[in-house]
């Protein structure tokens, strides 16, 4: 069988995200292990452009890797006949122009969430792009971690018979910079910049909730920035302006309640950084990034709340661990498989622009909810 080539401009290659799981764990990947396998059994092989704005950068991460292609001109990188595809992990605040330059060149488009700072700059974008006929997709990698998969796998069993709440807790402390170097970069703290974790976070969980329990027809949240000041990567203090923590009750279709807390302000006591639980009334699990555990109705234990005795009992050891039962592998590299396909192939990828409007506006509406204390509908 023959191998194509499809070359890809990759854009924010530099950032944590867009350098360790988009290059690194994907495309690299992907390329080491021949290509994307089509439907014919055909390959198709990614030949990736670096683009940035630091050339010292993007210079070291091709040398390091072997790549021979990378340039700081973004508009001759969109340019080139031979890059049909163009990749964003830039910073939200830059990214809805550079998309808008590339679907006027006529690339399609695959890109980091949020694709856009607004609901309305991420519907003119999905209208750019349809007017334009280019196919365009949105990272939405939580959906293929093995945890989830396992939760889905579950949910199509019908094992949880009508499920009534999902439970959500994410998060870890995030160091701020004084006594230890902060996990994440600095502008996350900064609303001018974009960030904040319920523009970040929120987007992640209307797709995670859409796909697996139903679509959200109201949110009431609260956000807060608990961490008024942080130290930055230079070692000056700045005013944290973004909230770095959310706690929120999300409505969803069908009746189910999701309440699900994100925070850079917690210290883990849970045996993942994200964890999910799902109650029915056949059965509940508790999904997180890779394993599940389940508890079905008919092995339910009786607890009795007796707080004169000491608890002799572990709850944890109750339930009962999902197997794998498949070699689950890199989430970021499975769903760029699937859009190169989509690319190709004309597989299916429903992971559009439109599925990152419907992100942004949670967010929105989350904020909006947040800043008049009230509950706000999305119907």
């Amino acid at each position: 069988m023959t191998t194509r080539k499809l070359g890809v401009v990759m854009n924010g290659v530099t950032g944590r995200m867009g350098y360790r799981q988009h290059l690194v764990r994907s495309v690299l990947a992907i390329r080491e292990a021949g290509g994307v396998e089509l439907s014919d059994g055909s390959r198709v092989q990614l030949e990736p452009v670096l683009v940035g704005r630091n050339a010292d950068k993007l210079e070291e991460i091709a040398t390091r890797h072997g790549l021979t292609r990378w340039t700081t001109d973004l508009d001759a990188a969109l340019g080139d006949d031979d890059l049909p595809l163009y990749f964003d992990a830039q910073l939200t605040a830059v990214r809805e122009k550079s998309i808008i330059r590339a679907i006027d060149a006529g690339k399609h488009i695959y890109t980091e969430k949020p694709v856009a700072e607004s609901v309305e700059g991420a519907l003119a974008l999905a209208r750019h792009a349809e007017a334009a006929g280019v196919k365009n997709g949105v990272v939405h990698d939580k959906l293929y971690l093995p945890g989830l998969l396992k939760l889905k796998r579950l949910i199509d069993s019908g094992f949880f018979g009508r499920i009534l709440s999902v439970r959500g807790e994410f998060g870890y402390w995030v160091f701020e910079g004084d006594w230890q170097a902060a996990q994440r970069p600095s502008w996350n703290y900064r609303a001018e910049d974009g960030g904040g974790i319920v523009v970040d976070m929120f987007c992640h969980w209307n797709y995670v909730l859409e796909n697996l329990f139903g679509a959200v027809n109201a949110v009431t949240a609260k956000a807060v920035t608990h961490i008024p000041e942080r130290v930055d990567e230079k070692g000056e203090r700045y005013a944290a302006t973004a909230d770095d923590s959310a706690y929120a009750i999300f409505e969803l279709e069908g009746g189910v309640i999701a309440q699900l807390n994100s925070s850079w302000c917690v210290r883990v006591h849970r045996d993942e950084l994200v964890e999910f639980q799902v109650d029915g009334t056949r059965g509940s699990a508790v999904a997180g990034l890779h394993k599940c555990v389940i508890q079905p109705r008919e092995a339910t234990p009786k607890p009795v709340w007796n707080p004169d005795l000491a608890e002799t009992r572990s709850y944890r050891a109750q339930w009962q661990e999902v197997p794998d039962n498949e070699d689950f592998g890199n989430g970021f590299r499975a769903q760029w498989e699937q859009f190169i396909r989509h690319v190709v192939d004309d597989a299916p990828h429903p992971y559009d622009f439109m599925a990152g409007v419907r992100g942004i506006r949670l967010a929105e509406a989350g904020l909006e909810s947040s800043r008049e204390n009230r509950r706000i509908s999305l119907g």
